[in-house]
């Protein structure tokens, strides 16, 4: 590894510290009694009871005044200014130990602890007066500073959304307002566990690696295990399995699963993403539909503090009642074309028109996902129900009790992209059969994406489902826009990225 000039001279002062007795990684407990931000906000209104502060943080800026420093400290909350005296510090003689950590061994970076009392100070800046300093972790690499010029202009700032992603530990250093997307989306989590737990209903955990793949039309990641000698699959659903406890005896339960599909990349698309599959007994499509509206927009509330939230130059409202249109009403509006009638040739052709390319692999449910992803997806901003597809599309779905050649099916709409998919579950063993042949069809035409025939699911479904409806909906999509992000990797911690550095080879074994 090759190392700059600012890493090799900390790792300098590393060695001149341990030269001198002193552990740069102590393993001794410092038990942190308080916060930045408990410090800011308690100060006025009850100073007396922050006299004896336990404190950590990370060094964020160092002002040496000769026999005074001011240091700014950084914790998990915020930021707060510290007070360092050389003679209370060292209160004897030799104020060495003082010059030799606080001026020449800590940088920009480095975790140190304080313990001392909150004041004042001559300017007005509320900061912590430290009776004593203990350096926790010596930091051997160099913080990107973010520096501004007497007009204000900002350099040096850690922006590039590819090293963000990638250094994302860096990232929530030096940009803490980041934090803020991670927090309002563990709330989105905590809140929909919450309403679901309130309803009743049972989180339960299936298998992440499978024999099949189901559940969705992806493709999969495949894998081997060792000791069986066979194939197994990472998830594209959860959806067989969680179905399978409706037959034995649950009336509700849910997963909150990380799921995993071998395709594209985007703004939108992560190759492992989470969603949340919901499973109840003797509902329908329609009764989803009104639980669906009833938590997201419990959901707004929680983490935005309305049923409005602004996303990008929109300002989307997740009150009830959302908009509701069938499939080909939808593409209907928005093209002109009613494609109800339309074979698979006609279908080909109505998209080639609408300049969408359909290749040979696809059937006419394809198609027809084709033009309503081109011509209509993008328009609907605010929540809607997108409700009834064409039986192709829907290999999991229960026919539609009253229209011929569509199923109940309903995908809520949000800014652009689905956030959720959800059924009438198809609980018919012989219609579910004809399904998965027909998928095995599509295969074999070279679509990817099609479905394996399960005779497990197909033999548990034989012993009875009770009608179920069932949904999944996308966690990190809400994420997005419930913090108003314009990509997915600004909700994920660590997004999948391209190598940033070439595989070691396996060395050979002598």
């Amino acid at each position: 590894m090759e190392l700059n000039e600012q890493e090799i001279i900390r790792r300098q002062k590393l060695e001149e510290l341990t030269k001198a007795g002193i552990n740069a990684y102590p393993a001794d407990l410092w038990a942190i009694n308080t916060s930045s931000k408990h410090i800011l906000e308690t100060f006025e209104s009850n100073p007396d009871s922050l006299k004896d502060l336990v404190f950590a943080g990370r060094i964020m800026s160092i002002r040496d005044m000769g026999k005074a420093s001011f240091a700014v400290l950084q914790d998990s909350v915020g930021k707060i200014q510290v007070y360092v005296k050389r003679d209370e510090i060292c209160p004897g003689e030799d104020k060495s130990l003082y010059d030799f950590v606080w001026k020449k061994s800590l940088d920009i970076g480095d975790i140190i602890g304080i313990k001392g009392y909150a004041f004042r100070t001559k300017m007005g800046e509320i900061s912590i007066h430290a009776s004593s300093i203990t350096l926790l972790t010596k930091s051997l690499r160099p913080l990107p500073v973010v520096k501004k010029d007497a007009e204000g202009n900002i350099f040096d700032a850690f922006t590039a959304p590819e090293q963000r992603y990638r250094q994302r530990y860096v990232d929530l250093i030096v940009n803490p307002h980041v934090k803020e997307a991670f927090i309002k989306r563990a709330k989105l989590v905590t809140t929909m566990r919450q309403f679901l737990n309130g309803k009743g209903y049972m989180e339960v955990e299936t298998p992440i690696l499978q024999p099949l793949y189901g559940g969705a039309a992806a493709r999969p990641f495949k894998t081997h295990h060792n000791t069986l000698d066979m194939p197994l699959y990472l998830r594209i659903a959860n959806e067989l399995y969680l179905k399978r406890l409706i037959v034995g005896g649950f009336d509700g339960v849910f997963e909150f699963a990380k799921d995993f599909r071998n395709e594209g990349m985007d703004r939108f698309h992560n190759p492992e993403f989470t969603q949340m599959e919901l499973y109840v007994a003797y509902t329908d499509y329609e009764w989803m539909m009104n639980l669906v509206e009833e938590m997201v927009e419990r959901i707004a509330i929680d983490v935005t503090g309305s049923t409005e939230v602004k996303v990008g130059e929109h300002m989307i409202n997740f009150k009830r009642p959302w908009k509701r249109f069938t499939m080909y009403e939808s593409i209907a509006h928005y093209t002109g074309v009613d494609i109800t009638e339309m074979n698979e040739d006609q279908l080909r052709q109505a998209a080639k028109d609408m300049g969408i390319h359909i290749d040979k692999t696809m059937g006419r449910g394809k198609a027809i996902d084709e033009i309503f992803g081109e011509k209509v997806e993008p328009n609907l901003i605010h929540p809607t129900f997108i409700t009834d597809y064409p039986v192709e599309m829907s290999p999991l779905a229960k026919k539609h009790r009253t229209k011929p050649g569509l199923v109940e099916r309903f995908e809520a709409i949000c800014n652009g992209k689905e956030i959720c998919n959800a059924f009438s579950e198809l609980n018919d063993p012989i219609d579910q059969r004809k399904r998965f042949e027909d998928q095995l069809e599509l295969g074999k035409r070279g679509d990817e994406e099609a479905m394996q025939l399960d005779e497990d699911f197909l033999r548990a479904i034989e012993y009875g489902m009770p009608p179920t409806s069932g949904m999944g909906i996308g966690i990190d999509r809400l994420a997005m826009i419930m913090t108003n992000s314009a990509s997915i990797q600004d909700v994920l911690f660590f997004p999948q990225m391209r190598p940033e550095y070439k595989a070691t080879e396996k060395m050979e074994t002598p």
